[in-house]
Order: structure tokens, then sequence, then C-alpha cells
């Protein structure tokens, strides 16, 4: 079994020791007489664990969503309340993510474009552990779902990637025998064409994608427990379609979900909202869904949720029946938040709030802190640099986040002053005929606003401005751009924009 590199119950590791004994580590295989070294199986090693299309929507972030192994996590950790996406789609998400770089440095914006086509050599996170003598398996979506003949990342895994590739169209309930009946209504008009957006069928777990990719993580798990290993596991809810099996349906009672209010901003560009294709279908063949299909779409999300986190408690319990639990750094995120319904929107690919923010636990035994929440500004490419720190990796060039060990040992710590999330119009602007954006929205969360800008592709001057202050009304339902009383909080965040995004002109 692996010695402990970390504190398992009683006090904490200094952090500056608990690194140099990592550090030493690393170099451990290769002078074995040295008896300063320590063993390479002390080294921390990392359970990654993502959702996709999952909002802030946990009962430890103050959701009725029914989360308990969530929630058992965010009680052994540290859970970011202020935790945010770079881009609200999957694709340029998971790419930022995974190789610590922005948006606008990769130069990807859509789900179309494999970030090797403009970067062919660029690092990432599991590459970087692979190199540095880790074992390195992806089990499920981890890497976008890239509908073309690349998919995932080969050279970034030790082993082939198992379940990373499908269409969230193609998962449907696989099962012996007769299938069981659908019990939702909401099964034509708009939507997913085949067989509909909800499906409400008692059937197992397994029957779905994320059944399956939770009984082969547990495998994975029992097989590189003994050496060190970054094992990444992508679940592929609550993205639609919502159709959870039946039981976790029963976990809620329709009446009593949050009321949707679908009001806009008041005074918002339209630049700011889209189309909702994703879920409500072609523009051409779309109908706004009634009250009561819009009520189930939600009982669905809210359902899928709960599928996704009872498949993540059987990877979390593997974990500590293998022995190395004390020695294993777990991160959940999400790639991007969700709409279901709010500001007139269905689906992502917005600035607002809910798409932009992701929820955020990590724990790092002996490291972190347990039970604790942080206001503290974080950003989906920070989880790089931090997991190199944790581990007692050097970091590679090129990395654009920051290190959040701070803020693990204390969470009221702040290691920076805004969050940035971007996004183009149209939204899928590569299923266009022109194959090119009209119009670009760059965004910063300050920790007292939200504002944004939307500039015109071609000459990079702004078109459109959003501000939205919590103090005013933290559910962006007022645009304040503009207003005397909201000034100083826009002229703090615009500085902040512009320092991040300077005026870009597009050929």
């Amino acid at each position: 079994m692996p010695c402990r590199t970390y504190a398992p119950l009683g006090g904490v590791v200094p952090l500056a020791l608990l690194l140099a004994a990592v550090r030493l580590s690393v170099g451990a295989e290769t002078n074995p007489r040295d008896q300063r070294t320590v063993d390479r199986r002390c080294r921390p090693n990392v359970l990654l664990i993502m959702a996709d299309d999952l909002r802030a929507e946990l009962a430890s972030y103050g959701s009725p969503a029914f989360t308990p192994h969530l929630d058992r996590l965010s009680r052994r950790g540290v859970q970011f309340d202020r935790a945010y996406c770079q881009q609200a789609v999957c694709n340029p998400s998971r790419s930022s993510l995974l190789t610590g770089r922005r948006p606008d440095t990769l130069q990807v914006w859509n789900n179309s474009t494999h970030f090797r086509e403009p970067n062919p050599d660029v690092m990432t996170m599991p590459l970087w552990f692979k190199q540095h003598g880790y074992e390195t398996r992806c089990v499920g979506k981890i890497f976008h779902n890239w509908h073309t003949e690349v998919r995932g990342d080969p050279r970034s895994w030790s082993a082939p990637e198992f379940l990373h590739y499908a269409t969230h169209g193609d998962d449907l309930p696989e099962v012996k025998g007769p299938l069981p009946p659908n019990h939702a209504q909401t099964t034509s008009g708009f939507g997913y064409a085949k067989p509909g957006i909800c499906e409400c069928r008692d059937v197992p777990d397994e029957a779905y994608y994320d059944g399956r990719v939770a009984a082969e993580a547990v495998r994975v798990l029992g097989e590189v427990k003994d050496t060190p290993f970054l094992l990444a596991v992508g679940f592929w809810k609550p993205h639609a379609h919502f159709n959870a099996p039946k039981r976790y349906w029963d976990l809620y009672d329709r009446a009593t979900l949050p009321p949707l209010d679908p009001r806009r901003p008041t005074g918002a560009p339209d630049l700011a909202f889209h189309e909702s294709t994703e879920v409500l279908g072609p523009v051409a063949d779309q109908k706004r869904p009634t009250p009561e299909e819009a009520a189930e779409m939600r009982h669905g999300y809210f359902a899928n949720i709960s599928f996704m986190d009872t498949q993540l408690g059987k990877v979390l319990d593997a974990l500590e029946a293998s022995g190395v639990a004390d020695n294993t750094i777990v991160v959940f995120v999400s790639d991007h938040g969700y709409h279901i319904g709010e500001h007139t929107l269905w689906g992502k690919t917005s600035n607002f709030e809910l798409d932009a923010r992701v929820p955020m636990i990590i724990r790092a035994p002996g490291v972190s802190v347990e039970n604790k929440r942080t206001r503290s500004l974080a950003e989906l490419l920070d989880l790089f640099p931090t997991l190199t720190e944790l581990c007692g990796l050097p970091a590679p060039d090129g990395l654009e986040g920051t290190s959040l060990v701070p803020v693990l040992h204390d969470p009221s710590k702040q290691t920076k002053r805004a969050a940035f999330t971007q996004h183009p119009r149209p939204a899928y602007y590569d299923r266009t005929p022109s194959k090119s954006p009209v119009a670009m929205g760059v965004s910063v969360r300050t920790s007292d606003a939200r504002y944004t800008e939307w500039r015109d592709w071609k000459t990079g001057e702004p078109v459109a401005r959003e501000l939205y202050a919590d103090a005013d009304e933290p559910a962006e339902t007022r645009n304040l751009i503009d207003t005397p009383d909201a000034a100083a909080v826009q002229r703090e965040a615009e500085a902040l924009l512009r320092r991040q995004f300077p005026k870009a002109v597009h050929p």
C-alpha cells in the first residue's frame, strides 16, 4: 500500500514540508539509495471529477437539489462560491481548463475546433502529469466530445479513453428485455427530435452513460491505486436530454421546485441573449414551451443532477475503500453553468451569472481546511497551477491561471481581483455560412458586480454594454450601465476588463 504524504486525520502537515517531500519524491526512483528521498508512491494522487452543464445548483450552495454525495465532499474540503468558467460552452471551457490558457490564447471559441488544430504542441494537465511519472486515465467526457475525426487527446493519457466520445442525443436507455414506458409528457413538439427532451423510465443507472462511467471509474481506480495517478472522471449529466432514471425524478415534487422567473433583465441588449436552439430546437421549428413543459424540463434537470450525484458517490465510496483516500486530492467542477428558462434562455452560451458561475470543490487532505466556503474569486484555468503546486510539480510555461493553494489554507484569502468569461455572437457561429462571429462579449466578475462589453468582431469597438451590481440585484434583473449610483463599481470593472481584453481587430 502506498505511504501517505498527507496527515490522514490529525494535524495538518505544513505545506512547505509537504511540498519539499513531494519534490524529493519526483527523483526518488532515479536515486533509490539516497535515504533523503521519498518513495515516488508518496506523491499525492489526483481524482478530477467533472460534470457537464451543471450550474451551482447543489444543496451545499443553497439549492433544493438532492446532492448528498457532493455535500459530503463539500464538508471534507473547501467550496468555492465564486468560481467561473472562461466560456460557457463545452469545448472552449474544457480546453481552457485542461491547458490553463484562455480561449483567446488558444483561439478556440466554438465546439468544432479541436484545441490542437491551432495549438498542436500545447501542454495539457494530464500530459504534464504523465510526463512527471503519473498514470493518467480518462473515464467519460473530459475533453470535448468533438464531432470530428479527432476524438479526445490520446497523447494525454496512459491508456485509451473510455466513453469519452458520443453525442448526448445518443445517450438512450439500454436495457435487457422490453423498454419500460416513458412517464414524461414532453416527448415531442420541440427540443431534441429523438425521442424528446424529457424521458422518465424505470431503468437501472447503467442504462445510461453516467452509470457506466461510474462503474468503469471504480474499476480503473482499483487498477491504478498503487501508483501515483491522475484519474479524470467526466460525467455526461446534467446535460440534456433530461432522462435520468425514474427514481431520480421521484426525489422531487415538481410543485415545490423554485418557480421560474423568465423575465429578461431590464435594459439588457439583444446581444446578451441567444435563441436557445440546443434545447428548443431550430428557430424555424421552435415554439415557446408551455408552463407545463417548462416545469417538466426544470424537473428533469434536477433529476439529472441527482442521478449524476449518485454516480459520483459510487466513485467517492470506491476511493474511501481503496486505502489511498488520505493521499488523494479530489477536485469537483462543472464545465459551465446553465439556464432552465431564466432570462427566457434554455441552455448555456451567455455571459450571465447562471452560465458563467460553476460549482468548484477541492479536498486536499492535510492542506485544505475542511467544511469551509470561500467567496474568493476563482477561475477554471486556476486548477492546472493549483494541482501542480499541490503535487510538488513544476508548472509548465504559459499557464494563465493562479494557484488557489493559499485559499485552501485560508478561505478568507483573495488570489485575484476578477474572473473573466466571454462568448461570441452568434453563439454557435461555426454553424453559420460565414463561420465567423459578428461580435464577442467579454465579461468581468468582480467582488461587487458583473460588467460586460459586446464588441464588434472586426473592429473591436464596443456596441453594447451591461452592468449588474450585487448590491442592487444579485439575480441580474436590471442593467445599471452608466447609472450614477453604480459609477464607482463600473469604473473599477471597466479598467479590469480592458486590461484583460484589450481592443482586438479580427480580419
